[in-house]
């Protein structure tokens, strides 16, 4: 009887590690995905990564740069919810003047843009500095909008560091 409940015991065990080396699996299959969407993004608006250049400086379409700022703003709110995310992909593709595919394309390379800084305070500090060389102050009205459709979809109001991030955004387009 011993030997019996050795082997269930045995047989449990092999299935509970196959069970989770499959959702490991499947998790990184999913990072590969998400990677692959990026690099395809990337490809689709010819950015091309320089040695010795942040992927920032190497921005070269200012809707990537606006896409970028727009993620950070995102994700200066403690909890973003799928209402900003929409609400910012919507706005991109108002100001793209384009697809929706191609704005969700915009925004997946945007967060990687924000990735790449570190944080989205320094996301924000360096997208902002990029844009207004690409734009000048004319690209500070685009931000503005992306900034209102993504304030009017979460709670209405602003956080703390969305406040702080406002007016570094205006010291960068030199506004005051």
């Amino acid at each position: 009887m011993h030997i019996v409940i050795a082997l269930a015991g045995a047989a449990a065990a092999v299935y509970f590690f196959l069970i989770r080396a499959r959702n490991s699996a499947n998790a990184a299959e999913d990072l590969f995905d998400m990677a692959n969407d990026v690099r395809l993004a990337a490809r689709r608006f010819g950015f091309t990564r320089r040695t010795n250049v942040h992927p920032v400086d190497a921005v070269e379409d200012p809707m990537l740069a606006l896409a970028g700022l727009g993620s950070a703003f995102v994700a200066l709110d403690d909890l973003p919810t799928r209402e900003q995310s929409d609400a910012l992909t919507s706005a991109i593709q108002t100001a793209a003047r384009g697809s929706a595919t191609e704005a969700q394309e915009m925004v997946v390379f945007g967060r990687w843009l924000c990735d790449q800084c570190g944080t989205p305070e320094q996301a924000l500090d360096r997208l902002a500095k990029r844009h207004f060389k690409m734009q000048g102050q004319a690209g500070f009205t685009e931000v503005m909008e992306i900034i209102q459709s993504v304030a009017k979809a979460g709670t209405g109001h602003l956080s703390h560091k969305q406040k702080s991030a406002l007016e570094d955004i205006q010291r960068a387009f030199r506004i005051s």
